[in-house]
């Protein structure tokens, strides 16, 4: 059963939902792919793991880089886990194209192609925004392309990171 509980964000509220030792999901309230994983059963209430992720999120809303992440568990196939490892490891105040995750996947699979379409669908159906940091990934021109919390949104997270 997940555990969900609501923070109020400079950007909109916050739902982040957790299994009791992890947190599963965290999404602006509304976005698109709103939920996406919650076990059909829920209950609502704050607990230890909630506040570290709350913890986390007054940090970086304050322009900071936190220096901690909350224990996660990503659910969600393989080949989107593998995507969202890879966006864990792009730096506060950078940015990665959808085609250089692409090709770090396609190196890790012996070259295998991987095509920056299907990275797009992983990073769009990322469950733990913000801590998973999907904002982070653009088109390979630069340009500020989709994000399940609206553009908006992606436009003043990087903002706050410094990077636009």
């Amino acid at each position: 059963m997940d555990v969900l509980c609501h923070y109020a964000s400079p950007l909109g509220g916050i739902t982040l939902a957790c299994d009791g030792a992890a947190l599963t999901g965290l999404w602006f309230d509304g976005q698109k792919y709103f939920g996406a994983g919650i076990a059909g059963a829920f209950g609502e209430k704050t607990l230890p793991v909630h506040r570290e992720a709350m913890r986390w999120l007054d940090v970086y809303f304050s322009g900071n880089k936190p220096d901690f992440t909350p224990a996660l568990r990503m659910l969600g196939t393989p080949f989107r886990r593998a995507v969202w490892e890879i966006l864990l490891s792009i730096p506060y105040g950078k940015t990665m194209s959808y085609g250089e995750i692409a090709a770090i996947l396609s190196k890790r699979r012996g070259g295998a192609p991987v095509s920056a379409r299907s990275v797009g669908g992983a990073v769009g159906h990322n469950p733990i925004s913000l801590l998973i940091p999907c904002h982070r990934v653009i088109g390979a021109d630069g340009s500020l392309t989709g994000y399940a919390g609206g553009i908006e949104r992606k436009r003043q997270l990087l903002a706050l990171e410094g990077i636009v």
